[in-house]
């Protein structure tokens, strides 16, 4: 069982940065792919991105490529997503997600695809 709590959201202009992190408890953290999804209003959940159990390998929707990161820190037991060059679209809800994974099964990419879901953090992209 983990728990997952995110935090870090906020209001920023378009073109600024943004970081929200994931903290976890419970047992066998670094046993666990963990993915990033958002929500905006009115839309499905979608793909944010992805980093396997050891954190050297990560996976990004072709939208936040090049903007976003994804890293992990198993001894804290966090996951971060550092979002930069932000837009009006980027505006959602975003949450973590986490899967009990063999290490070699870590491109996981539909939110069916995990057990364990935080409550969200809102991120919001105006002027």
């Amino acid at each position: 069982q983990v728990q997952l709590v995110e935090s870090g959201g906020g209001l920023v202009q378009p073109g600024g940065s943004l970081s929200v992190s994931c903290a976890a408890s419970g047992r066998m953290f670094n046993r666990h792919t963990l993915g990033w999804f958002r929500q905006a209003p009115g839309k499905d959940r979608e793909f944010v991105g992805v980093i396997s159990r050891s954190g050297s390998n990560t996976a990004y929707a072709d939208s936040v490529k090049g903007r976003f990161t994804i890293s992990r820190d198993n001894d804290k037991k966090m996951v971060y997503l550092q979002m930069n060059n932000l837009k009006p679209e980027d505006t959602a809800m975003y949450y973590c997600a986490a899967k009990s994974t063999i290490s070699s099964n870590w491109y996981l990419v539909a939110a069916n695809d995990y057990d364990y879901w935080g409550q969200g953090t809102q991120v919001t992209v105006s002027a």
